[in-house]
């Protein structure tokens, strides 16, 4: 039942936030209201929303108010949407298409994506620091330093850093591992850590969802390393088989197709056995963690 219902929930979830990003990226009128309308262009109508479902979910275990927990996941959506606009730049992966439509960079010019890039980045750092996100301006503080070490150096930039140096060489299992667990893996770990941080909760049960996320996370780049593999563009939204194409460090590059799925599901039920503290509350996320290795997209 878990299973049949999780894609009604993450699109309530989806629709939610959506609300939310609307709101916190309103169209702007005058001379800047080019950069806002490439702001919601990256950031609005597309993708999983796997994030913010994280943190709904987990901010849910703690009952978190939901208009907060959604100005959180619409944060982590903002910070999303900037990394995919400068990936799919020419300097970076050169990439033409993103969630089924033009990436930002083809629907506007290089500088405009950049700096709508930038400016995401920035709006989601606001709004984490804002008092309508949370009371306490602990957890604030906490949102803010946490997000700033998933995406910074030693998180989500670091690992694209690694991603674009390493093209062409040949890796070993633990250095993939150690590329993805930067580049996507980090603000996976975080929009699960989320609801704990929103919900005052135990470090204990702090450290339960950052190593659920960090499973999850695992699991979920190598689920997209196959599908670059075996996907078609028209289903995956985004161009297919770049990876082997232009040499990059994947998981499959280094297992082959059947291990790595065989690791993924692994690393899946590793991820769900971390939320055995949290009984039937947790159904929603167990459930994600099998459908991060069974999506077509």
């Amino acid at each position: 039942m878990a299973l049949i219902d999780l894609p009604r929930e993450m699109a309530r979830v989806a629709a939610t936030v959506e609300q939310a990003l609307d709101v916190l990226l309103p169209p702007v009128e005058g001379a800047e209201g080019r950069l806002a309308e490439a702001m919601r262009y990256a950031a609005l109508g597309g993708g999983k929303r796997l994030r913010a479902f994280l943190v709904m979910e987990t901010a849910a275990l703690f009952g978190v108010n939901e208009t907060c927990a959604a100005r959180v996941a619409a944060s982590v959506e903002m910070l999303h949407a900037y990394s995919l606009v400068h990936d799919d730049l020419p300097a970076m992966d050169d990439d033409d298409l993103r969630r089924g439509k033009p990436s930002t960079h083809r629907a506007f010019d290089d500088a405009t994506a950049i700096l709508a890039g930038d400016a995401l980045q920035c709006r989601a750092f606001e709004i984490l620091a804002e008092p309508d996100t949370h009371s306490d301006p602990q957890a604030r503080c906490e949102l803010v330093s946490a997000l700033g070490a998933a995406a910074g150096a030693r998180g989500m930039a670091g690992g694209q850093m690694i991603d674009m140096i390493t093209e062409g060489h040949d890796l070993d299992a633990p250095a993939v591992t150690r590329l993805q667990a930067l580049k996507t893996g980090r603000l996976i770990q975080y929009s699960a850590e989320c609801g704990g941080i929103l919900g005052r909760a135990t470090s204990a049960q702090r450290h339960l969802l950052a190593a659920y996320g960090r499973d999850l996370g695992a699991a979920f780049q190598i689920a997209d390393d196959v599908l670059d593999v075996e996907g078609d563009a028209a289903e995956l939204g985004k161009t297919a088989g770049k990876d082997a194409a232009v040499g990059k460090a994947t998981m499959v590059a280094v297992l082959g197709l059947e291990l790595a799925r065989s690791h993924a599901d692994m690393l899946s039920r590793q991820a769900a056995a971390h939320l055995d503290e949290f009984g039937g509350r947790a159904t929603n996320l167990r459930a994600l963690a099998g459908f991060v290795i069974e999506r077509r997209s």
